[in-house]
């Protein structure tokens, strides 16, 4: 690569001279960004100033954190030098790197915008203080399953004034007791993205839910505790701001939704998994936030969700575009009201409803015309639902049918020959149908011995 071919009664200067050294290091760094992976390691190979150049311009890494890593620190990041967006990754079974070697980190990348730790168990509040001090260039910050608790996430929202993005997941060390909570600081004025998962104390980043004055987006899930008062407040503070609002696995209800309803910007909303919320908390947030987008709806473990919320996604959500609902008990009259006034809906996703049959199917079919993905799972759907899709939706670039009994491999055969450009996943599940096949076999060898026993008495 890069040097002439080699021809009869050619000169040696020729074979060995290297066209690529004409190529400006822009234009090669640019060239490095359009390779694949493997093709850019590739790459490393050819010569000094491949290497240099591609450790020069590289913007992103993704880095093993184990402590064994910590003695190549100085040199790994004495070629990337130039790194923005940087991953620390440990191994479950690994002892992670610890504040000496995040220090040295912080300073060797001075424009570092974002960053992700996963598994770094040995980082205390000091490496966490000395990464916010140095990196002043940090817009987001991601952590999963480390220690360094309360006391290290204060000292980042602290001294982090350009902080933008705040993911938290499963971080250990926070201490316990209803009267501390974590403030916004200095990232309060900038911040505008906030991701609470797992957390078995969430409930003491309320201050920092609530004053924090620009945050459009709030993801909270799998934290214990009753949100309604915390949404609440923090709805009524910011609810011209708020754009994308994703509630999962919490303790809300219809006073947290009614609350969210005065989010006129909102433009992409789920809730799934909550208990105690209805369709009265569904309908005044479609009701009134006429911008909806994206919907995504589980009412697995409310089971009060009907046709009454789909019948006012169909009054008020004129713009969306995509809609989830899961273990809702939706029928055909609210699916054709749905799929008339929904004009622009190109996604679409049935699971778990026991409502949900051929005839459903086909008002879908018939009606959405916009449609590009349709996804049905654990519903009461035969190959009669799947031939109307066939017939119908010609927009439809992909269909996903999962754990459908009445739904069998031959019809969906038939819809991938006729629709040749359409992508058709059938997903069985492995662990039921081992299960009915057990059945069988235990069917089959019962009669069969009841079958002898019989033939036996008959023969004495």
């Amino acid at each position: 690569m890069g040097q002439a071919t080699s021809t009869h009664g050619a000169p040696s200067s020729a074979q060995d001279q290297d066209f690529s050294s004409a190529i400006p290091d822009g234009c090669l760094a640019s060239i490095f960004h359009r390779l694949s992976p493997a093709d850019r390691s590739s790459c490393l190979l050819v010569c000094r100033r491949w290497l240099a150049m591609e450790g020069q311009n590289r913007r992103s890494l993704s880095l093993n954190a184990s402590s064994r890593v910590t003695a190549l620190l100085p040199s790994l990041f004495s070629r990337f030098d130039s790194l923005t967006s940087l991953s620390l990754l440990c191994p479950r079974a690994s002892t992670s790197l610890n504040d000496h070697a995040l220090i040295l980190i912080s300073h060797r990348c001075p424009y570092l915008s974002r960053l992700k730790l996963r598994r770094c168990r040995e980082v205390s509040p000091v490496g966490i203080l000395a990464l916010a001090q140095n990196c002043r260039s940090l817009t987001a910050f991601s952590c999963t399953s480390c220690t360094f608790g309360d006391k290290g996430m204060s000292a980042l929202l602290n001294n982090s004034s350009s902080l933008e993005e705040l993911s938290v997941k499963r971080l250990r060390g926070i201490r316990d007791g209803e009267g501390f909570e974590i403030s916004p600081g200095l990232a309060g004025p900038r911040l505008r993205s906030i991701k609470l998962k797992k957390l078995y104390n969430g409930q003491c980043f309320s201050r920092l839910i609530t004053e924090t004055n620009n945050l459009t987006h709030l993801t909270i899930s799998s934290c214990l505790g009753n949100w309604d008062g915390i949404i609440r407040a923090a709805m009524t503070k910011n609810n011209n701001l708020f754009k994308q609002i994703h509630l999962e696995k919490i303790q809300v209800s219809d006073v947290a939704l009614f609350a969210i309803s005065k989010c006129l910007r909102l433009e992409e909303f789920k809730v799934a998994k909550a208990p105690d919320f209805s369709n009265e908390g569904i309908s005044a947030v479609v009701n009134k936030c006429k911008l909806l987008r994206k919907l995504h709806i589980d009412g697995c473990r409310s089971n009060r969700i009907g046709d009454s919320s789909v019948m006012a996604i169909a009054e008020s959500s004129a713009n969306l575009v995509k809609l989830v609902l899961v273990g809702v008990s939706v029928t055909s009259v609210s699916l054709t009201a749905m799929a008339s006034s929904c004009e622009h809906l190109e996604t679409l996703a049935l699971c778990g409803s026991r409502t949900v049959g051929d005839h459903e199917i086909t008002c879908v079919a018939a009606r959405c015309v916009s449609l590009r993905k349709l996804c049905i799972k654990r519903c009461r759907v035969t190959d009669a639902g799947i031939e109307a899709v066939a017939n119908g939706c010609p927009n439809l670039v992909r269909i996903k049918v999962e754990k459908c009994r009445g739904v069998s491999r031959g019809v969906m055969e038939m819809l991938r020959e006729r629709r040749g450009s359409l992508v058709v996943d059938l997903c069985v599940d492995e662990a039921e149908a081992k299960m009915v096949r057990a059945k069988v076999f235990a069917i089959l060898f019962v009669f069969t011995f009841y079958a002898i026993l019989w033939l036996g008495n008959d023969l004495l």
